[in-house]
Order: C-alpha cells, then structure tokens, then sequence
C-alpha cells in the first residue's frame, strides 16, 4: 500500500473517522479489510505527529510565557 500523502490534522481525522465507518459497516472481503486497516494505522499515526509536534509548540510557548514572566518579575524586584 502506497503511503499516505502529508495531510494536515483535520482532514487526516476526517479520513480515520470514514476508514472506521467502512471497517464497521462490514460487508468486505478481507483483503478490502486488510486494506482499509492499514490505511488506518497510516492515518491514526498521522494525527499522532500532528499532536505531538501541537504539544510540543504549546509546551514551548509556555516555557516561553513563563521564562518572560521570570524575567519580569525578577526585573521589577530589583527596582
């Protein structure tokens, strides 16, 4: 199975949610199963580096607030 193109979160979610209504409506062969089953993973895996690489953006934002805060904070002490 060829891998899927770089797709951003929301249509790669969108993608998932449908391969999940096929796999559960039922009706295929097992090699359409099979198929529609490892497009999933690809999918699935997908979204999992675009949360992780939000987490990590969020994460340093936050380092980013409060080291500016720190700053801040340490300046208006010494005032």
């Amino acid at each position: 199975m060829s891998e899927t193109p770089e797709l951003g979160y929301e249509q790669a979610r969108d993608q998932l949610v449908e391969v999940v209504r096929e796999l559960e409506a039922g009706g295929l062969s097992l090699e359409e199963s099979l198929a529609l089953w490892e497009k999933g993973e690809q999918l699935a895996k997908l979204c999992e580096r675009h949360l992780e690489g939000a987490r990590e953006r969020i994460e340093t934002a936050l380092a980013s607030v409060k080291e500016t805060t720190d700053t801040a904070e340490d300046g208006e002490e010494r005032a």
